[in-house]
């Protein structure tokens, strides 16, 4: 595949790396690839022609490769769009599991980020820039907009003056090679193009000085206002640096000088205490990993015929063999987890190795580095629950011909706030939008959010009659709770609106709460309360069933807005 105009660390073939292709790498993989991080690039979303001019590939091979993406689930064709979807922040995931840097120190940066009231960020090498893979930000008007996963050249932050003294002669080389093929630093989607590049000595010397401090400042190196000072936080078996904390500042709040005098102390105790919490962890046990994976694959190839590139499916699966508690594997252990056959895995780790996603390390085994979050996880790491529901709401819509809503409780307790819907086309249908709010105790989503709350913790508020039907009695209320909990669903007959009829079931979270509700509502007419338990039910619980897969799988390493 031809290079870009401006390279990029995240190309295929890159300024550190202009030795061909090896010979038995595999090709499908390496377009694959190539697809996703143009898509990631691009935000999430691009056309077919839009990514076969941005890859140079062929059109029949953009559709094939998207083709097999949406049978992984990594991708949904959206009308004449490509679309990134949830479920690819699983390869990210299998890298942030691995390293342990986010689940081991997330809640120390997320305690500082709210005793400062500044952002607070922590961050990895990635060759000669750094790489996101914990954001604790702040909501203000002027806030860090950087997401895990963003790529960022070293020399423009205060993290990769940290690292770069820790670079060898080749590292330095590599360094000054991108810098004179991009100076602009146009290959870095997440920082605006630099206009004025400073002298390559001047990078240098902030990084002497890093190494004589323990720290490192950022005065306004990204865009004009933002300032920034880090520490490394140091691995305790290697003495090295494993990842840098950082606090993210406006010069309206904070001059680069004052945050080196007033918050530089507080950040160097978080620090230790993060040290500490490596030092004392264990090891975690290794895990199984997924298993069965090459038999899906030769199925879906079985049905789909040509349209599934089965070398690129079977290439991803081999990302997600690592996980917690096997950051390094053998090639025999990939192909155990993953159920592919040995020359398979490690054609898929040659490529790999190649593409800069994958390191063979000294004792003959693999470990996945920084670049992994590059297949999507910058473009997905925003993305909300409503955002994650609206194309189940879609499919289930499509499916049982009628509306499908999905809802949270209000910060009050007493209301629903619906925060994604999708509408059928009927002469008569139900007229809610997004933001419209209904008294929880009269409507079946919010009895089966507010059948998840402690007794204590509900907020009934004033219970009227909105209809004759509507249930007002608490005593009889409470019951009727107890009874959608124990059953996992409510069913609302006409008590908000004469003539209507809801079904709903909860939206849960890894811990097993339920965070919002998802119904259908239609008029009395077309089913029976007995039809709604039969027809709608099982088909409403396989939609939250998938909602929920790729929120767990979205709010494992990141903050998914749930409201």
């Amino acid at each position: 595949m031809p290079a870009k105009t401006t390279p990029t660390m995240d190309d295929a073939v890159d300024v550190r790396d202009p030795a061909a292709v090896p010979a038995e790498a595999v090709a499908p993989l390496i377009r694959g690839v190539a697809v996703l991080r143009e898509l990631t690039e691009a935000g999430g979303t691009l056309s077919p022609s839009a990514l076969e001019r941005a890859t140079r590939l062929a059109r029949s091979t953009v559709d094939r490769i998207t083709a097999t993406l949406a049978r992984m689930g990594y991708v949904r064709l959206d009308g004449r769009d490509v679309v990134l979807t949830p479920r690819l922040m699983e390869l990210g995931n299998a890298y942030l599991a691995a390293l342990r840097l986010p689940a081991l120190l997330d809640a120390r940066a997320d305690e500082l980020a709210d005793e400062l009231d500044e952002s607070v960020s922590l961050a990895v090498a990635d060759r000669d820039g750094i790489r996101f893979i914990h954001q604790a930000t702040r909501r203000r008007a002027m806030s860090l907009s950087f997401r895990i996963g963003d790529l960022l050249p070293a020399e423009r932050t205060a993290p990769g003056a940290l690292f770069a003294t820790e670079w060898t002669d080749a590292d330095r080389r590599a360094w000054r090679a991108r810098r004179a093929a991009d100076p602009q630093d146009r290959g870095f989607p997440a920082v605006p193009p630099r206009e004025h590049p400073w002298p390559d000595e001047e990078f240098e010397r902030r990084a002497a000085q890093a190494a004589l401090d323990g720290w490192a400042l950022d005065d306004q190196l990204i865009e004009p206002g933002l300032v920034a000072v880090a520490v490394p936080v140091r691995d305790p078996h290697t003495g090295r640096i494993a990842c840098a904390a950082s606090v993210v500042s406006h010069t309206s709040r904070h001059t680069a000088a004052g945050l080196r005098e007033t918050l530089l102390p507080r950040l160097r105790v978080a620090v230790a205490d993060m040290e500490r919490e490596l030092r004392q962890t264990p090891a975690p046990e290794p895990g199984s990993g997924p298993s069965g994976l090459a038999i899906w694959t030769g199925a879906s190839k079985q049905e789909l015929g040509r349209g599934f590139v089965e070398s690129l499916a079977r290439g991803l699966t081999v990302l997600t063999a690592f996980g917690e508690g096997r950051a390094a594997l053998t090639l025999t252990e990939v192909a155990k987890a993953t159920g592919l056959a040995r020359a398979t895995a490690r054609r898929a780790l040659i490529t790999y190795e190649h593409l800069g996603l994958v390191t063979a390390t000294a004792h003959r085994t693999f470990t996945l580095t920084p670049r992994v979050l590059s297949l999507g996880f910058p473009a997905l790491a925003r993305t909300s629950l409503a955002e994650i529901a609206t194309p189940h709401l879609a499919d289930l819509s499509s499916r049982i011909h009628e509306s499908a809503s999905l809802a949270v409780l209000t910060p009050a307790g007493d209301e629903i706030q619906y925060t994604a819907r999708v509408a059928t086309n009927r002469v008569m249908s139900v007229n809610l939008t997004v933001g419209t709010r209904l008294p929880a105790y009269a409507t079946s989503m919010g009895r089966v959010l507010l059948a998840d709350l402690p007794r204590t913790r509900r907020s009934l508020g004033e219970l009227r009659p909105l209809t004759p039907r509507t249930l007002t009695d608490p005593a009889a209320l409470d019951r009727l709770l107890t009874e959608v909990h124990a059953q996992g669903y409510a069913l609302v007959d006409e008590e908000l609106e004469a003539g209507l009829r809801s079904i709903a079931v909860p939206v849960r979270d890894h811990r097993g709460r339920v965070v919002a509700a998802l119904n259908t509502a239609m008029h009395t007419t077309r089913r029976t309360p007995a039809e709604c338990v039969s027809d709608l039910l099982p088909e409403l619980r396989a939609t939250a069933t998938a909602i929920e897969q790729d929120f767990h799988t979205a709010d494992r390493f990141t903050r998914v807005p749930t409201a």
